[in-house]
């Protein structure tokens, strides 16, 4: 008996995606609701062949995808309720970024008469309204991406699919663009984002799908996804001002398996973090030591992606 079809304002179900002998996306299944959802994996992942598909640019080989209930593929009507920006860098050059936008509009169908108003909001929302005179040919990587970002803007979607959008941008307009994305989900929008940038996964939010070689291989928080990982020892970071002796009582009370000994911290390995966190105050009271540092360095996504994708 078959599992039953997963439903959401995006919903795929056991999707494959075949060039020939090739497989891009192999039995992917998921569903997402409002809100953003990071799509994380290295470049060749599948990532932009899943978006394809989603937004009806290109059929599954196998499987079904709905988007708001239809197929994006076959349905027009639900087609023109997506916002893509592509990873593709192709802009109309000699446009500015305000006949650019203007431009989208116009394919989305937008009313002539609110043309304008239209190009203005999405400008505004990207803080490029100040320059939307110049030529998109004369803007930066960052500038260029966010002026895509505004197009998919015109025709106000309720599914936004972003492929790298945050590529180029500075770390300023780059938290601007994560802050942009959290108010279009707070108001009932399914943002879906993907990237191979890890840290920039950690602060799009906590609902995390990871792909790998065209496989969806978890999902989740990235904290729950650690937990996948406790049959691993867990890395930590100890600063102390006496790391040798610290290191020496923790070993002493079996609460470390290994350890790295540096000037001013030890890095330890434990099968028991709960027993090290219940024990390494007293401890190191004990001994008139000072701890100056805790931290864990397995609770990142890198640790959580490298232990999905490559077992260690």
């Amino acid at each position: 008996m078959s599992p039953p079809l997963l439903t959401g304002m995006i919903a795929v179900n056991s999707v494959s995606k075949f060039y020939g002998s090739v497989v891009a996306v192999s039995e992917v299944s998921f569903a997402i609701d409002q809100g953003v959802t990071a799509l994380l994996g290295p470049n060749g992942a599948g990532k932009s062949t899943l978006f394809r598909m989603l937004c009806g640019l290109t059929p599954a080989s196998r499987g079904t995808l709905r988007v708001l209930g239809e197929d994006p593929r076959r349905d027009r009507d639900v087609r023109g309720s997506i916002g893509l920006v592509p990873q593709q860098d192709a802009l109309f050059d000699h446009l500015t970024a305000t006949e650019f936008v203007a431009v989208a509009a116009r394919t989305q169908g937008v009313d002539a008469v609110d043309i304008d108003r239209v190009v203005r909001w999405a400008l505004e929302q990207v803080d490029l309204h100040d320059v939307g005179f110049k030529p998109v040919g004369q803007f930066s990587k960052g500038m260029r991406q966010r002026v895509k970002v505004a197009a998919a803007l015109v025709n106000d979607p309720q599914i936004l699919v972003l492929d790298e959008p945050l590529t180029g941008l500075d770390p300023v307009q780059r938290r601007r663009m994560i802050a942009l994305f959290h108010r279009l989900g707070d108001e009932g929008r399914c943002v879906l984002v993907s990237s191979h940038v890890l840290d920039e996964v950690a602060r799009l939010g906590s609902n995390v799908l990871v792909v790998a070689q065209g496989r969806l291989i978890a999902r989740g928080d990235y904290r729950d996804l650690r937990e996948l990982m406790d049959d691993r020892p867990h890395r930590i970071r100890l600063g102390s001002s006496d790391p040798r002796r610290l290191a020496t009582a923790l070993v002493g009370h079996g609460l470390v398996s290994s350890l790295t000994l540096h000037d001013s911290h030890v890095v330890v390995e434990t099968l028991d973090v709960d027993a090290l966190g219940r024990q390494l105050a007293p401890i190191a009271v004990d001994l008139g030591v000072r701890l100056d540092e805790v931290h864990s360095l397995d609770d990142d996504l890198e640790s959580v992606f490298r232990y999905l994708v490559e077992g260690r």
